[in-house]
């Protein structure tokens, strides 16, 4: 749908369409040459379209990261909302579901396209310094957002007091990253699920409030 919901239009939906086969060309040239060695002529070419066709869709190859990033970090904030929202739950119970389910919703999104924690981890700050703030960026809004989980289980009382809040965030993201890595390995579901678990046990044991 577009944003002012009407119904998209052939030629419209064509024009997604493109969009995304453009994406996912330059992910596989990127995979298979590295970033700086490919070129708007191997993405093109792949995908049997000229160069013009490439740039009404995107400036530059440095395009298509930015708006993959984009879309990364627009789908982790919607998992974020409604009931996931740091200040939605009220007791240590309600608060390991919401985890539970943040993490369910976590592992889809990297699991959709493993290509993707790839792209953010391990390649995207070495393309250039810009992209390189852009990451740290990512990861430090990551870590202000857990803490604010944290802060309101402080505040309600179902979190240890004396919790170390900014450095316990950036413990639980660098667990949830460890996951994000794991998962370009492929692994099971049950495997997947045991490594959830593990993390989950990790929070409640070392920063529940112990009545």
């Amino acid at each position: 749908m577009t944003s002012d919901s009407r119904p998209l239009s052939r030629a419209e939906r064509k024009k997604q369409e493109l969009r995304g086969e453009i994406i996912n060309a330059a992910f596989d040239c990127f995979a298979d040459l590295g970033y700086h060695a490919a070129g708007i002529s191997d993405i093109a070419a792949r995908l049997g379209i000229g160069h013009g066709t490439f740039y009404r869709y995107f400036q530059n190859k440095r395009d298509i990261v930015d708006h993959v990033i984009d879309d990364l970090v627009t789908r982790i904030m919607t998992a974020l909302t409604a009931e996931n929202a740091p200040d939605a739950v009220s007791t240590l119970d309600a608060y390991r579901a919401q985890t539970e389910r943040i993490g369910d919703s976590l592992a889809r999104i990297f699991a959709d396209d493993p290509r993707v924690p790839r792209l953010l981890l391990l390649e995207a700050a070495g393309i250039d310094k810009a992209m390189a703030d852009r990451v740290l960026e990512f990861l430090n809004t990551a870590t202000a957002l857990t803490a604010a989980y944290l802060s309101h289980g402080v505040e309600l009382g179902y979190l240890r007091p004396d919790l170390d809040v900014e450095n316990t965030a950036r413990a639980i993201n660098g667990m949830i990253m460890a996951g994000a890595l794991a998962s370009l390995d492929a692994p099971t579901a049950d495997q997947q699920r045991q490594f959830s678990e593990a993390v989950r046990r990790l929070m409640y044991d070392g920063i529940a409030a112990h009545l």
